[in-house]
């Protein structure tokens, strides 16, 4: 049966979510053939989705008192409610991974490296990949096509149709 993968839908649906988080981390992953297609819809609406929201930021002032006392001026930028609703839609697709140690890294590093950092896929989605595509529309006016997939033959053990999938 095409399209289902032959699971059934809340199995079909992890396995795609964990692989489109592992695709949007990574860059590029092996799979069957089959998932790759299913994969390459799934990621590619997710990308679109990110980059007509990416720009829609807030910048706001706040007045805040500091330890002393003092009033004090503080800008903050916040996401706008397009970027905002769509962020929700996209970490509702995608699977969360937390940030890899470097080695030797200390724990007070790591943890000054990553705070502030909720979701880093998300943020790699929209600090990285949505910008590089959108610019990429502008210069080319061609939008859509985040993705590709190259076929890489048959697997030793069950002969399933292998394929790697990465981003463009």
């Amino acid at each position: 049966m095409p399209g289902k993968l032959g699971m059934t839908t809340t199995i079909r649906m992890s396995v795609l979510k964990n692989q489109a988080t592992q695709l949007l981390w990574y860059g590029k992953i092996e799979t069957t053939k089959a998932r790759a297609k299913q994969l390459q819809s799934y990621v590619e609406k997710i990308i679109t989705l990110a980059i007509n929201s990416y720009e829609d930021t807030i910048e706001e002032t706040v007045t805040v008192t500091n330890d002393k006392g003092k009033e004090v001026q503080k800008k903050t930028i916040k996401d706008g409610a397009k970027k905002l609703a769509a962020r929700r839609r996209i970490m509702a697709k995608l699977h969360d991974i937390p940030f890899e140690r470097v080695k030797g890294e200390s724990k007070a590093d790591y943890k000054t490296r990553t705070k502030g950092i909720n979701n880093p896929v998300v943020e790699k989605l929209y600090n990285e990949i949505a910008p590089k595509y959108a610019q990429r529309a502008e210069e080319s006016g061609q939008g859509g096509g985040y993705t590709r997939i190259y076929n890489l033959g048959k697997r030793v053990g069950d002969n399933a149709d292998m394929a790697i999938i990465e981003l463009v």
